[in-house]
């Protein structure tokens, strides 16, 4: 049963955001924390190795047939996020797990109201 919800999980977080673009682990991380009973360690862990395959390759395609994708953009953006990644993991496993998950919670607050603020 367990798996199936998993599978469940991923197919609806994937088509998610492969119609609006968001990525996987706003959904995800606070999904397995709540729905699953993962710590925010465990859950940000998860989401981030399930990333590590070409898991949005048919989307970006999808976008890149359509000439919606800036190859330069995105190869850019993809070295500063692959040294990012890095730094950003190192610090997060030293924190406690409530700094954490406020932290994740803020920055998902802050960016919701800036997008319905927005114009």
């Amino acid at each position: 049963m367990e798996i199936g919800l998993y599978l469940i999980l991923g197919l609806v977080t994937g088509t998610v955001s492969g119609l609006i673009g968001i990525g996987g682990g706003v959904l995800l991380t606070p999904a397995l924390v709540y729905l699953f009973g993962f710590t925010q360690h465990s859950a940000q862990g998860t989401t981030l190795a399930l990333l590590v395959p070409p898991v949005s390759l048919l989307a970006a395609w999808t976008y890149y047939q359509q000439g919606e994708v800036d190859i330069k953009v995105a190869c850019l953006i993809f070295l500063g996020f692959f040294i990012g990644g890095l730094i950003g993991a190192k610090f997060a496993t030293n924190l406690p797990e409530i700094w954490l998950k406020r932290s994740f919670g803020v920055s998902m607050l802050a960016l919701g109201i800036k997008m319905m603020l927005s114009r």
